[in-house]
């Protein structure tokens, strides 16, 4: 079943949890998508100087405490991945790395900045033979070799997953601790993969600093993924996505705020353009 409300939020930093706060108080209904521990960025924080009522507060309790303000506003984080998001004319579906759909009238794109570039390739290749999604592309390469790359341990089970349907999983892990798997059809390497090229119609090659690798699909699986990857037709500058004052995209229904919108990357900044985000989606949906 196809999960529904009038608003989407991605994104769980502090401009995600205050256009999700900001929405449900005006009285309508929120998906909020991104992790349950908020954002890595705030938690790791030493201390924060310049939140108003909150001088010099560790990034770890601010943390707490819209973890708090989100459960007193009884607003639920969902822990799924979005991984393409389709405008379809008066409302949005939205695809989680679940395979879950998800359909909301309006949308806030504040999913932080994206610290990696695409590949030369990936954008060229995307739903072609580059994926963002394990669980939902897998079968479509069962029996085959295949490339993952992947920023974070926390994609290791999609590895493992990979591993049960595909014949040779070739593992480019981009962070400190390698890690070892059970299944010897995983192979772990530390190559920098540079480059994605079409090799036939049902081939890729990836290309790193020490070789190239012939495979069915590359997954390429990151905590975030771009704004403009997400829903394509938004305009950007830089990595950023383009608003006005009112945090409208030049998307109909569309949204953005907090880092993703540009400078100054401050906690302060997003909050207050979640705000805006969230108040400009209300009026939105109450002129429909």
């Amino acid at each position: 079943m196809m999960n529904k409300a009038d608003i989407a939020v991605i994104g769980t930093g502090p401009a995600g949890v205050s256009a999700a706060i900001t929405a449900v108080q005006r009285g309508k209904s929120v998906l909020l998508f991104g992790s349950a521990q908020l954002s890595a960025k705030i938690s790791r924080a030493e201390k924060i100087s310049n939140y108003p009522g909150l001088p010099d507060v560790p990034g770890t309790e601010l943390a707490a405490a819209f973890k708090k303000h989100l459960r007193s506003a009884e607003i639920n984080i969902t822990e799924d991945k979005i991984t393409n998001i389709y405008d379809m004319g008066g409302k949005f579906a939205l695809q989680g790395a679940s395979s879950e759909m998800y359909e909301a009238a309006a949308l806030i794109i504040a999913v932080g900045v994206v610290p990696s570039k695409p590949y030369p390739g990936e954008k060229e290749l995307l739903g072609m033979g580059v994926s963002y999604c394990a669980t939902c592309d897998a079968m479509l390469h069962k029996g085959r070799a295949v490339a993952v790359i992947a920023d974070s341990p926390d994609e290791e089970n999609e590895v493992k997953f990979l591993a049960e349907v595909c014949e040779r999983v070739w593992y480019f892990p981009l962070y400190k601790d390698k890690p070892s798997f059970a299944a010897e059809n995983i192979k772990v390497l530390d190559d920098i993969p540079t480059q994605i090229r079409q090799k036939s119609l049902s081939e890729r090659t990836l290309v790193t600093n020490k070789g190239e690798y012939d495979v069915s699909c590359v997954f390429i699986l990151r905590r975030a993924i771009a704004a403009d990857t997400l829903l394509p037709q938004l305009k950007t500058d830089n990595g950023h996505i383009t608003v006005n004052r009112f945090m409208k995209t030049n998307v109909k229904g569309c949204f953005a705020c907090g880092d993703i919108t540009g400078r100054p990357y401050q906690y302060i900044k997003a909050a207050g353009e979640g705000n805006i985000a969230a108040l400009s989606a209300v009026e939105f949906l109450d002129a429909k």
